[in-house]
């Protein structure tokens, strides 16, 4: 009797397709999607990834630029890319991409290419010139530190054609989803001596680069990078140093520069205004670059914070019941946070496999399929940013090989957006969200449960494997037989 009753349900399926009839499409977000999540160091995550490697995608490092420079010749700066192709290549053999930071002034450690510490990552070539002088100074906590010499017109245009080259060879390149660019210590905007003096040891133009400069090298990357997203600290708000907040234009959510905010001290004791007296420091910043409005020009992500004594912030964030009366899930949704760096979590006691992966899937896209429906040769999608904040690269829903002219970057939490891709679906398992910016191993996957409507009778009999829902009911129709 059950066969005779399928049977002659696929017989009213083949007689035709009418509304409230179509294909299933089933889908559940079930992986740390490209581009986004908690990030260990590239050292540690090789360590991890036997366990954790499910429960992330990205890996972060910092980078000399003096590790790839070998000098210059007629004019022309001389590479060797060894240094960052080996970190681009064993991030993306472990299912990854890479955040790498540049930078100048790191100190107390031998981040440099002599192994001396505190040592800048000026290239040598430049540190040859004789009338190239560098400043030292002890830091406070952090030991011996070299600073560039800012005055100097070699560095200046070293600085920003670097920038024109890593961006022409690596603009486009998959295994690199974000950079972070900046100045002072770590690139963060510190600057400070043993006594813990900013003020009295800046030196614009000398141990710092001028306000003038600082613009037009920023100016320069806006237009140098096409795909790649660049961040700076949200330090930089600090008009003592920066010239971003004086100047309205350079931020503006619509016409201002297209980079993203990183926090290196990121859900601190006092990170936001509410957590009571000489708190929120790190608020102002994010507000004075009006992040609630400019996150689609750039991503934002960051640090968990080192402030306490053991890690103990790195080691408790992940905490469900919350940290200093935040949640994760809270923090990264406000900040609309994309990613961010956790590497001492995993010396806690929360961040276990499970909950490393839940705290990574709290960031950046979401994406859900809201509607589909088939008009002869095309289909029709919609879909919704179910997330905190966009995809910042471009992702266009597809069915196998055929894409969609319309890419689904930039679409904001919240928003919707339909796109029409030149081919009929018949197999629900064809419909997909495909990317150049993905590397080996990644997919940004989607939630559905929508119907795919439209589909024409010769369509319907062709069907193979499908999930079909028909008069109200779910059928699987293995071509033809049930």
């Amino acid at each position: 009797m059950m066969k005779k009753t399928l049977l002659f349900s696929f017989a009213c399926l083949a007689a035709g397709y009418s509304m409230g009839q179509g294909l299933v499409i089933s889908r559940t977000i079930n992986k740390v999607q490209p581009m986004t999540g908690l990030v260990l160091w590239n050292d540690l995550a090789e360590d991890e990834h036997e366990d954790y490697g499910q429960c992330f995608a990205l890996e972060y490092t910092y980078c000399a630029p003096c590790k790839v420079v070998t000098g210059k010749q007629n004019g022309n700066i001389q590479y060797d890319w060894t240094y960052i192709e080996n970190i681009l290549n064993a991030v993306k053999g472990r299912g990854h991409q890479a955040v790498l930071r540049f930078f100048y002034e790191y100190p107390g450690e031998k981040m440099g290419c002599n192994k001396i510490k505190g040592e800048t990552a000026v290239p040598a070539y430049i540190k040859a010139l004789t009338d190239y002088k560098e400043t030292y100074k002890k830091v406070k906590g952090d030991g011996e530190c070299y600073y560039a010499d800012w005055s100097h017109s070699e560095l200046q245009w070293f600085v920003k054609q670097f920038m024109t080259d890593v961006a022409k060879k690596y603009d486009k390149d998959p295994r690199l989803a974000f950079i972070e660019v900046g100045f002072g210590h770590w690139g963060e905007y510190h600057i400070y001596d043993e006594e813990d003096e900013e003020l009295e040891f800046l030196n614009f133009g000398h141990n710092f680069p001028t306000k003038a400069y600082q613009q037009s090298f920023f100016e320069h990357m806006d237009t140098t990078f096409k795909v790649l997203p660049w961040m700076v600290s949200i330090d930089a708000s600090d008009t003592t140093y920066t010239p971003f907040t004086n100047n309205k234009q350079l931020i503006s959510p619509f016409t201002g520069m297209h980079f993203g905010m990183f926090d290196d001290s990121f859900m601190h004791s006092k990170h936001d205004l509410s957590q009571g007296k000489d708190a929120g420091w790190n608020e102002q910043c994010w507000q004075k670059m009006d992040y609630t409005n400019r996150v689609n020009m750039g991503p934002n992500g960051g640090e968990i914070s080192y402030y306490t004594e053991d890690e103990y912030d790195q080691k408790n964030f992940l905490n469900p019941a919350g940290m200093y009366g935040v949640t994760w899930e809270q923090a990264s949704s406000k900040y609309h946070i994309t990613f961010m760096i956790c590497n001492d979590a995993l010396e806690g006691t929360y961040a276990t496999t499970t909950r490393f992966k839940q705290g990574s899937m709290a960031c950046g896209y979401k994406f859900r399929l809201t509607e589909c429906s088939v008009n002869g040769n095309q289909t029709s999608v919609t879909f919704t940013n179910e997330g905190i904040a966009p995809i910042y690269k471009d992702a266009f829903p597809a069915i196998g090989t055929t894409r969609s002219a319309t890419s689904l970057k930039g679409l904001m939490p919240g928003d919707s957006i339909t796109c029409v891709i030149p081919d009929a679906l018949t197999n629900a398992d064809d419909l997909k969200i495909a990317s150049d910016y993905v590397v080996v191993g990644q997919e940004i996957q989607f939630n559905s449960s929508a119907i795919a409507t439209g589909l024409s009778q010769t369509q319907l009999q062709t069907l193979p494997a499908q999930k079909v829902l028909y008069q109200g009911q779910l059928l699987i129709l293995h071509h033809g037989h049930y």
